[in-house]
């Protein structure tokens, strides 16, 4: 690793798309290692201890949805998760493990430098050892709690919740909103969105929270900062 660089762990089983991946990454000023293996992936993370991953769900030898499992248990890396997989349910799962920004293939390898930059800036401007939440969130058990304080959420208030915690300073449209929250594909109105962002701002308050949490992007949508 290349001192005052940030390092990039690229999990991926496609060597043409690791190989352009790891170019734009050395053109924006990042190094980066390469495994292709998601049995090789936690070793990896350990040996070179990347600032970010960049992490494929549907690997050989271990599934991406489990690493990021693992790496969320005991790290606080940013990861970002590359799927080419479009159904819903996929993309919310990878959210729900603990991800910080998904992208969908195909994609322009300038999107994926453009995400992992602003992952990063994300990520430093809450020092490591400030990171402590008020918010906690247990995606086993789908309960969360501010300071000990249960939040008595509905399930879609909850997989709500859980997307914009885990992708915090991202804004989300009412329509990506909408169709990373509905798992049935049922046909509802974005202002539905607008009554559940409503709804867990007054759940959040009642907690000892604060609506100010999930903030408004007139014209766009919402995003989430504590």
């Amino acid at each position: 690793m290349i001192s005052g660089k940030n390092h990039i762990l690229i999990v991926e089983d496609e060597p043409r798309l690791a190989a352009v991946l790891g170019d734009y990454l050395t053109t924006a000023g990042y190094t980066h290692y390469w495994v292709a293996d998601g049995a090789a992936a936690l070793p990896a993370f350990r040996a070179e201890r990347p600032d970010l991953v960049l992490l494929d769900l549907m690997l050989p030898g271990r599934d991406g949805l489990e690493i990021c499992r693992e790496l969320r248990r005991n790290h606080i890396v940013p990861i970002i998760m590359i799927t080419a997989r479009i159904e819903e349910i996929d993309r919310l799962l990878g959210l729900d493990v603990g991800a910080d920004d998904y992208i969908c293939k195909p994609f322009s390898p300038r999107e994926v430098v453009a995400r992992v930059g602003t992952v990063l800036r994300r990520h430093r401007q809450i020092p490591n050892e400030m990171k402590e939440s008020p918010l906690t969130i247990d995606d086993e058990t789908h309960r969360a709690s501010i300071h000990g304080t249960m939040l008595e959420l509905t399930p879609v208030e909850f997989r709500l919740l859980c997307l914009l915690h885990r992708s915090q300073g991202r804004v989300f449209s009412r329509d990506q909103i909408l169709s990373l929250l509905y798992r049935d594909h049922r046909i509802v109105s974005d202002r539905t969105i607008d009554s559940h962002v409503k709804n867990l701002r007054r759940r959040l308050v009642d907690a000892g929270g604060n609506e100010e949490w999930i903030k408004s992007i007139y014209g766009v949508g919402y995003r989430m900062e504590l």
